[in-house]
């Protein structure tokens, strides 16, 4: 049995977790980590079970939601794979967090990686990443592992890049708004991983639970939430010298 706790607001680290997962089992019990209605404590994986452990880099750390969301886990001594996801600019610590995570949740990890995916919300770096040259690598390391898996001896800790303390975040200025154009649906509010925006008002974005992870954005039918378009280009100037180029995934194993 695989089980695929995947946490990914824009579909990014799904696509990288997908692939890794069809290479490793076709038997998989899929958990969305960003579906606020789900109680964690249903999944209860085994020892001998795989678990694919999905979550994107935001400033370098783990969403904070993402990590309450998995330390409602009861891992029982299932081996991990540990994904994270970024949008060609740097992980730097969160490989080291989500390992961290994991164990403090009763998994084992065994290997993990950092891959690149189109950059949530500046959509012009890493475009169209994991592609196919991204997804035979995935699909080699997934090979690994399952070679790993099928030998008697004991896993031996993996050390992951990074450093304690983990570097601080305090989240990003882009917060989507809601225009004219918004027909009150509540579809942005239910898919809302953080619960910043309500059925009653889905017009208003709550900053102080916003994690600008842009699923609102994205799932909006009527294409009626933004960014404030004068941060959005600083921003993306300022990001446009350490995003630009082809950065490679690492693996670890």
């Amino acid at each position: 049995m695989l089980y695929k706790f995947t946490f990914s607001p824009t579909g990014g680290t799904e696509k990288i977790a997908s692939i890794l997962a069809a290479a490793l089992s076709p038997d998989i019990t899929d958990v969305d980590l960003t579906d606020r209605s789900i109680d964690l404590s249903q999944y209860s994986p085994k020892a001998q079970d795989l678990c694919l452990v999905s979550v994107p880099s935001y400033g370098g750390r783990v969403p904070d939601t993402a990590a309450r969301r998995i330390a409602q886990i009861q891992g029982n001594g299932a081996r991990a794979v540990l994904v994270v996801s970024y949008g060609n600019r740097a992980y730097e610590d969160t490989l080291l967090e989500l390992e961290e995570l994991v164990h403090h949740a009763g998994f084992r990890c065994m290997a993990g990686v950092a891959a690149v995916a189109e950059h949530s919300i500046m959509r012009q770096f890493a475009t169209g990443r994991p592609d196919a040259q991204d997804a035979a690598e995935l699909t080699t390391f997934a090979e690994a592992i399952l070679q790993k898996l099928s030998q008697t001896t004991p896993l031996l800790p993996v050390s992951f890049p990074g450093s304690r303390p983990y570097r601080e975040y305090n989240g990003v200025p882009l917060m989507p708004k809601a225009g004219k154009a918004c027909q009150r649906c509540g579809l942005c509010a239910a898919r809302c991983p953080a619960g910043a925006i309500t059925a009653e008002n889905p017009s208003h974005t709550d900053k102080k639970r916003c994690i600008s992870c842009m699923r609102c954005i994205s799932v909006c039918p009527a294409h009626a939430r933004s960014l404030n378009q004068l941060l959005f280009s600083v921003a993306a100037k300022k990001m446009e010298s350490v995003c630009s180029g082809r950065k490679e995934n690492e693996l670890f194993l």
